[in-house]
């Protein structure tokens, strides 16, 4: 009964081409001058993202705990001066108790003395804190090697998400278009008796329908922008398409197995933790041992608190001191016992971390295959809703199909190829998923063609300074 639908077969024809131009979420990056890309979002979010910047500082403060532990090898010296003023009265008896002799004055005082000392043994506890130190300074490297990974994962999931949330809204957008135009047309057949009154409302519905949608988009995109402004850190201009990096992943689920359990920073940085725990444990032992040390004075004195005639004195010795412990109250044998607790607590802990990720890989696999075919079924589909729509429009020239079937049939369509932008936009983040789970989610893997951080640089600027309170970046 529908007749005249040209026009609409046109326009429908036309946004096919320019939405799935624009939905094609894989394919040819446009270039940078035109657009943002997926590589240049993740090298910004890699440069200047806060979270990453946070434990780049965290991993630097680490860095000095190794120098405080290797200050246990290092001798201390301490320099002392004090002046004033001294008065002093004294009555003393004379020899042969003939009598008494009283002397009475005051004098300027002063010393001046240099005091070092140095550990020669204490158990061990200065090599134990410097492997505990060097542990935690590695511990903390793979830390930060996992929030880059969290943090380049977000940002690829928030500028797919941004291209696909603008994709829908241009969907919606042109699907009202497309409601508008039939509106007119069942307006127009309705006033000269072609249709009814149910056609007509029918088709208000469907345009009433296409503008809610068109407004959740709205929303939808807003958020989007939002957040990716939030993780990249600069607004977002017109982003092209990306791809996936499946070619960086393993090949098969248990290769990618192996290479999570090798290389993911979680387990990595559970690792060091239990090293760092057996260290701890090594520490409170020490305790128990003997310590000995040795240390020196050199004063120089001018007068003297306990005589007027001496002007002026030179002292000097040098020490030696063992202390063995024989007890002090328990305390270090909770400690030790507590450390030991600690350490048990660290191996389970690495135990849970490789369980969570090897539930982390699989669960990402599974997905990656599922969009991989949700792809293919999408694309099918589209397809299939075209040639129907096309189909339900010829019959409805003949009067074989309703209004109603047409805008279903239309609104089938639309549904279709927003099903493929979503399975597109799942397939790439999917990827990347799985590359961040297997740890391999970084810069250099990526090929971003950035300045990459590298935390042993500063670690080795600062593990050897003696003296120095300026940080090496000049504060």
């Amino acid at each position: 009964m529908l007749s005249g639908h040209a026009r609409p077969s046109r326009i429908a024809r036309g946004i096919r081409v320019a939405v799935m131009t624009m939905v094609a979420l894989s394919g040819v990056a446009m270039p940078q001058a035109i657009a943002d890309t997926l590589e240049g979002a993740l090298a910004l979010a890699y440069q200047n993202n806060p979270q990453i910047n946070s434990q780049r500082a965290a991993t630097r403060a680490t860095d000095e705990g190794v120098g405080i532990a290797l200050s246990g090898y290092r001798p201390k010296v301490t320099a002392s001066a004090q002046a004033g003023e001294q008065y002093l009265d004294t009555l003393t008896k004379l020899g042969g108790g003939v009598g008494y002799a009283r002397s009475a004055g005051a004098m300027a005082t002063a010393s001046y003395g240099v005091t070092a000392s140095q550990t020669l043994f204490n158990g061990f506890q200065t090599a134990s804190r410097t492997r505990l130190a060097e542990g935690q300074v590695f511990a903390q490297r793979e830390t930060l090697r996992n929030a880059e990974q969290v943090i380049l994962l977000n940002a690829a999931t928030a500028y797919m998400n941004l291209l696909r949330d603008a994709a829908l809204l241009e969907l919606q957008r042109n699907n009202v278009n497309v409601l508008e135009a039939t509106l007119r047309q069942t307006r127009d057949r309705f006033g000269v008796g072609e249709v009814t009154r149910t056609d007509l409302a029918q088709a208000e519905s469907s345009l009433a329908a296409g503008r809610s949608a068109l407004h959740g988009a709205e929303s939808n995109y807003i958020t989007s922008k939002s957040t990716y402004i939030q993780v990249i850190g600069v607004e977002p201009g017109k982003l092209a398409s990306a791809s996936p990096v499946d070619r960086f992943s393993p090949p098969t689920l248990a290769a990618a197995l192996q290479w999570g359990a090798a290389q993911n920073p979680t387990i990595t940085t559970a690792m060091y933790n239990v090293d760092a725990a057996i260290e701890q444990v090594k520490i409170g032992e020490g305790a128990l041992y003997p310590t000995v040390s040795l240390s020196g004075n050199v004063a120089k004195n001018y007068g003297a608190a306990s005589s007027l005639s001496t002007l002026e004195t030179l002292s000097g010795s040098v020490v030696g001191v063992i202390s063995v412990p024989i007890y002090q109250g328990g305390a270090e044998y909770a400690t030790i016992r507590q450390a030991k607790e600690t350490l048990g607590q660290r191996r389970l802990d690495l135990d849970t971390v490789r369980v969570s990720v090897q539930q982390n890989i699989t669960q990402g696999w599974g997905q990656l295959e599922a969009a991989k075919a949700q792809i293919d079924a999408t694309m099918a589909q589209v397809t299939s809703a075209e040639i129907a729509l096309d189909g339900v429009r010829q019959e409805a020239r003949v009067g074989q199909r309703t209004t109603l079937d047409v805008l279903n049939a239309q609104q089938a369509l639309v549904s279709a190829r927003a099903a493929l932008v979503t399975a597109q936009h799942d397939r790439i983040v999917a990827s990347y998923a799985v590359l961040a789970a297997v740890g391999s989610l970084s810069p250099q893997v990526l090929g971003l063609h950035i300045e990459v951080y590298d935390p042993v640089e500063h670690y080795q600027q600062v593990r050897d300074a003696w003296i120095g309170v300026r940080t090496p970046d000049g504060r």
